[in-house]
């Protein structure tokens, strides 16, 4: 494992069990609209290293732990964290963007740096198998991919289960931009499936605002 990727998942797993154990500490450091309105910014970024809990923390990190070797390989441990983190602002910048006006709305979790993770092995390799639960088959990834933009915009819109749909997709959406960004011969893996990856995207940033949540 590359030391950067286990430096990551170190830090998550410190920093979630002292959020565990201390509600205060959990409290200070989450994602909250009506805090970060008031200034707490940085919120934006601790709020990537808490979990809600032990399974929430080890599907994140195991899913870390699976991706972070195929972008470091193709990129280096500079780039990693540059797509890291970029996710990571990008999931809470358009999580704060869907629920700005629900100042209670709260969410932790590295889901959204973890979904930029995957959309750049994605986009460098879009023919890997992945699983999507709940189809027991493996599905390439650009299949994968454009199935989870579909599925976390559905579930944004609806807000099915206590899961940071909006966080998934601003992560999903830096992973898939830097990826090009930084490699742009990578669109010639795939173009038909990357490209209409990007119309998903391109759809959404253009059209998001107008997606009406159920409260």
């Amino acid at each position: 494992m590359n030391q950067i990727v286990l430096i990551l998942i170190v830090a998550n797993v410190l920093f979630s069990i002292k959020g565990f154990n201390d509600g205060a500490f959990f409290d200070k450091f989450k994602f909250q609209i009506g805090r970060i309105k008031a200034g707490e910014k940085l919120r934006m970024l601790t709020s990537g290293f808490l979990h809600a809990d032990w399974m929430h923390l080890g599907f994140n990190m195991y899913a870390l732990y699976l991706f972070g070797k195929y972008v470091t390989a193709n990129f280096g441990s500079f780039y990693f964290l540059l797509i890291y983190f970029a996710s990571l602002l990008a999931g809470s910048l358009y999580s704060f963007y869907q629920h700005k006006n629900k100042s209670y709305y709260s969410a932790v979790g590295a889901s959204g740096a973890v979904s930029g993770i995957v959309f750049s092995s994605i986009i460098l390799f879009p023919n890997m198998e992945l699983i999507m639960f709940p189809i027991p088959i493996p599905l390439p990834g650009y299949v994968f991919g454009i199935g989870y933009l579909l599925y976390s915009i559905y579930g944004m819109k609806n807000q099915t289960g206590n899961i940071g749909h909006s966080a998934h997709l601003g992560g999903a959406i830096s992973g898939y931009i830097l990826t090009i960004l930084l490699k742009p011969s990578v669109i010639n893996n795939n173009v038909i499936m990357i490209g209409i990856m990007g119309v998903i995207i391109a759809g959404l940033l253009l059209f998001g605002n107008k997606i009406k949540l159920k409260r």
